[in-house]
């Protein structure tokens, strides 16, 4: 069995002060992918930021403070990637992947276009450009797992207020019909909704109100998958006893024995 974490931390310091690693300790995860590290590679040398069995594998934004993504894997990778290879995206840190035999797993951190029209350019452009990628992968025989805060929620039933955030960035037509191609004819699958069809299943809350006590969330974190693993998958879970950040952890168990 291979299970798979995937959490935006909000701020790798601010999770660890929450928790976020004592917790991981207990849940026998194989690979962890983490977004939004806001950190430089010299502020996780300390020994809080490597926990113990693991290897870490990150690509870290050239602003201070700024996006970032991660790998923690307990398996050695065959092949490390760092970026996408274009400059607004590499620059930002938002991608890292991992190749562990035939299966592939990513961590990858799209951008928000929350604060403004010049950041929804910058995401639509990205959008443009990750599916070309995708289309373009160099190893079709490889399997993947791709991780992260994709900043979309896809359908109605993926956010709470659904009506009210039909013209807000992560909720726009263009952006869900990007999603309706992802999952269509691009042929890769919601591994979540593969197991997981409830409603009100969120993986991040406001922190403006009492988003979080009344579960008032968007589904925007994902583990999208190739279609070959699509039987493999066993179980999905959010988890929200603890609150390391303003996203929760998404776990998936896959029956996968690398």
């Amino acid at each position: 069995m291979l299970r798979v974490i995937t959490l935006n931390l909000n701020g790798i310091r601010s999770a660890a002060r929450k928790g976020f690693f004592e917790w991981l300790r207990t849940q026998n995860a194989d690979v962890v992918c983490i977004q939004e590290l806001k950190a430089q590679e010299g502020d996780l040398n300390h020994p809080a930021f490597c926990p113990e069995g693991y290897q870490g594998f990150f690509h870290y934004a050239e602003k201070k403070g700024y996006s970032g993504v991660g790998i923690y894997t307990r398996h050695l990778p065959d092949d490390v990637v760092t970026g996408l290879g274009w400059e607004s995206a590499d620059q930002e840190g938002r991608y890292v992947a991992v190749k562990l035999g035939k299966l592939w797993i990513a961590s990858i951190y799209l951008p928000s276009g929350t604060s403004g029209e010049h950041r929804q350019t910058i995401k639509y452009d990205f959008l443009d450009r990750y599916a070309r990628y995708l289309q373009n992968l160099p190893s079709r025989d490889c399997d993947y797992i791709i991780c992260g805060d994709w900043n979309i929620a896809h359908k109605n039933i993926d956010l709470k207020n659904w009506r009210g955030n039909q013209k807000n960035s992560g909720f726009l037509p263009e952006e869900r019909a990007w999603m309706d191609k992802l999952f269509g004819e691009m042929g890769f699958v919601d591994a979540f909704r593969e197991v997981s069809k409830e409603a009100d299943q969120y993986t991040w809350w406001s922190n403006r109100g009492q988003a979080w006590a009344k579960n008032v969330g968007w589904r925007i974190d994902y583990q999208v998958i190739t279609p070959g693993l699509k039987p493999t998958i066993k179980s999905a879970s959010i988890y929200k006893d603890q609150r390391f950040s303003d996203h929760a952890p998404l776990t998936l168990d896959y029956d996968i024995i690398l």
